[in-house]
C-alpha cells in the first residue's frame, strides 16, 4: 500500500463525510464513494460492484423529519476499504458489515451535529458584531468536522494490520453477520417501495408495469434505459394534458408549458 493510496483514501473519505450534509457532488453515495476507494486501491471494479449493491440498500436511508438516517458515507468508505484494501474481504462480508458501520457513522454524525449547535451560537454572536469572516470560518469548520468524522475512522481502519482487521471481523458470530445481511436485503425492498410510492399516480402506473414486463425479457440496462427514454419522449408529445395546455396558450411560447402541466400533478 503506497503513500499515494493512503492519501487518496483519506481524501475520498473526507469528501464523503462532508457530502453527507452538502449533497453537492454526491461523494457520499455508495456507488460513488466505493468506486473512488476502489480506484485508490487500483481495483475500481470491486468498488463499483460493492457500491452498486450498497446503493440499493441506501435507497431506504433518508432523513425524515427529526429522524436521521443511517450514515451511508462511513458505511461505504469503511466497507470499501475492507473489500478493496489489504484485508481483501469478499463482497458479501463487506455488505453485511455496512449496516453496523452505518450505525457507527450515525452516532458520529449525531455527535458532530451536537457540537455544531455551539458553533451556530458562536456564529450568531459573530453576526451581531458584524464579523463576517468569523461566520465564514465557523461555517467551513462545521463542514470540516463532518469530513473528519469519516476520514479519521477510515484512517484507523486503513492503518490497522490486515490480520487484526480480519481476526476482529472473523470473531463476529455468523448469526450476527448473516442477520445483518438479511436485514440489508429487507432495506433494499423498503427503498424500492419508497420509490414506487413516489411514482404512485394514475399516469405513471402503466409505465411501472410495462417496465416490469420488459425487465423479464433479455435486455440489458442500457437497452432498457434507451427504451424508457424513447417512451418518455413519445408520451410527452402525445400526452393529452400537455397538448391541451399548448393549444390553450395558442402556441405563443409565453411561460413554461411543461412546468405548468406538472404543477397539476
Amino acid at each position: 500500500m503506497t503513500i499515494l493510496t493512503i492519501v487518496l483514501v483519506i481524501i475520498f473519505a473526507f469528501l464523503a463525510g462532508m457530502e453527507s450534509i452538502l449533497d453537492q457532488f454526491q461523494f457520499h453515495q455508495p456507488v460513488v464513494a466505493c468506486t473512488l476507494i476502489g480506484l485508490a486501491f487500483g481495483d475500481p471494479i470491486k468498488g463499483v460492484i460493492l457500491g452498486g449493491t450498497l446503493q440499493l440498500i441506501a435507497l431506504g436511508w433518508m432523513n425524515i423529519g427529526a429522524s436521521i438516517a443511517p450514515d451511508a458515507a462511513f458505511a461505504s468508505v469503511a466497507s470499501a476499504i475492507l473489500v478493496c484494501g489489504p484485508a481483501g474481504l469478499d463482497n458479501g462480508r463487506g455488505i453485511a458489515l455496512a449496516v453496523p458501520f452505518s450505525m457507527a457513522g450515525l452516532i458520529l454524525t449525531i455527535a458532530v451535529r451536537t457540537v455544531a449547535i455551539f458553533i451556530v451560537h458562536a456564529a450568531d454572536k459573530a453576526v451581531e458584531k458584524g464579523n463576517v469572516r468569523l461566520v465564514e470560518a465557523l461555517h467551513f469548520g462545521t463542514c470540516i468536522l463532518q469530513g473528519l468524522r469519516v476520514a479519521i475512522p477510515a484512517a484507523l481502519i486503513l492503518f490497522l494490520p490486515p490480520e487484526q482487521v480480519t481476526a476482529a471481523l472473523n470473531s463476529v458470530p455468523d448469526v450476527i453477520t448473516n442477520g445483518l445481511q438479511i436485514g440489508g436485503g429487507f432495506i433494499v425492498v423498503i427503498g424500492y417501495a419508497m420509490i414506487t410510492n413516489m411514482m404512485a399516480t394514475k399516469d405513471l402506473w402503466p409505465f411501472f408495469f410495462v417496465g416490469f414486463v420488459v425487465s423479464q425479457l433479455d435486455f440489458n440496462l442500457i437497452e432498457m434505459g434507451a427504451i424508457g427514454l424513447c417512451v418518455a419522449f413519445i408520451y410527452i408529445n402525445v400526452w393529452p394534458a400537455f397538448q391541451n395546455r399548448i393549444a390553450g396558450s395558442g402556441g405563443s411560447g409565453g411561460g413554461d408549458d411543461l412546468d405548468a402541466v406538472l404543477e397539476d400533478y
